[in-house]
C-alpha cells in the first residue's frame, strides 16, 4: 500500500503511458467483442487511467485501499471535468452496489497479493459483480522479469523537485520481489527523505488460468504485455482477459 509515496507517484511514474494503456484496454475488448459501459479500476492508484477512460466516455468507478492515492485521484478528476466514483476498498473484499461491464486491474496490481487465497477471492468477487458476459481484464509482472530484468538491481532517478533510489531483491523460493524505495521531495531549500517497502509476488500462468476457471470465468485470452501475441517464457508483462459465464449459463 503506498503512503508518503502517493505524492509523488505521478511523478516518478512519467514513464508509463495511461494514453498506451487506454488504448490496449479498448483494443482487448474490441477483440473480444464487447463495448462496455460501466467499468471498475481495482488498485486505481491516482487515478490516471480512470480518468482517461472517462474522457473516452466510459463511466468509471476507481477502488483502492490507499487513501493518499485516491486523495490524488479526487484532485486529478475534479480537475479534469471527470465525474468518477472512487471508493476506498480493499480489492480482496471489495464490494459494489450493483454489477458491471467489465473490470480492469492493471500495472501489476495482483503482484501485490502475496498469498494465493487472495488472488483467488479476487476472481471470485470479480466474477460476483460482473455483468452476464462482462469482462476482467488484468495484467501481471512475471517470474522472468523479477528473475532476469529487475532482481538485485538497483534503479536511481532524479527530477526538478524530486528523485529516488529504487533497490530491488528478489527471493527465489518465494517467488517475491521486495522494492525498496527511497524518495527525496524538495521543500523550500531542503529535501525530505521518506523510505517505503513493497512486496510482488510471481504466479504463474497456469495457476492463475486454473483459479479464474474455478471462479466461473473463461479465459479468453493470454498475452505479451500490450500485445495480441500469445505470452511467451521470457514475457515481461502477461494479460489475462477472461468472461463472466455462470450467470450467461442461468
Amino acid at each position: 500500500m503506498y503512503g508518503s509515496f502517493a505524492e509523488v507517484y505521478d511523478e516518478f511514474m512519467q514513464e508509463v503511458s495511461y494514453l498506451q494503456w487506454a488504448d490496449y484496454i479498448e483494443s482487448l475488448w474490441k477483440a473480444h467483442g464487447k463495448n462496455p459501459k460501466l467499468v471498475l479500476d481495482l488498485a486505481c492508484g491516482t487515478g490516471s487511467l480512470c480518468v482517461e477512460l472517462s474522457r473516452r466516455g466510459y463511466e468509471m468507478i476507481g477502488a483502492d485501499l490507499s487513501e493518499e492515492m485516491l486523495n490524488q485521484a479526487r484532485q486529478k478528476a475534479e480537475d479534469a471535468g471527470q465525474s468518477i466514483l472512487f471508493l476506498e476498498q480493499d480489492m480482496r473484499e471489495f464490494e459494489l452496489y450493483g454489477t458491471v461491464d467489465a473490470i480492469i486491474c492493471t500495472c501489476d496490481s495482483l503482484n501485490y497479493l502475496l498469498e494465493e487465497e487472495e488472488v483467488r477471492q479476487v476472481f471470485r468477487l470479480a466474477d460476483n459483480y460482473l455483468n452476464p458476459g462482462g469482462l476482467f481484464l488484468f495484467d501481471v509482472n512475471t517470474e522472468y522479469k523479477f528473475r532476469e530484468i529487475m532482481g538485485d538491481r538497483v534503479q536511481a532517478e532524479t527530477y526538478e523537485d524530486a528523485a529516488y533510489i529504487w533497490q530491488n531483491y528478489y527471493y527465489e523460493e518465494e517467488r517475491v520481489n521486495e522494492y525498496q524505495v527511497t524518495f527525496f521531495q524538495k521543500q523550500g531549500d531542503l529535501y525530505r527523505r521518506e523510505e517505503e517497502v513493497h512486496y510482488e509476488r510471481a504466479y504463474a500462468p497456469e495457476q492463475l488460468r486454473k483459479w479464474l476457471e474455478e471462479a466461473g470465468l473463461r479465459v479468453l485470452g493470454v498475452y505479451d504485455g500490450f500485445t495480441q501475441e500469445p505470452a511467451r517464457a521470457a514475457s515481461e508483462r502477461i494479460c489475462f482477459v477472461a468472461a463472466e459465464q455462470k450467470k450467461q449459463e442461468e
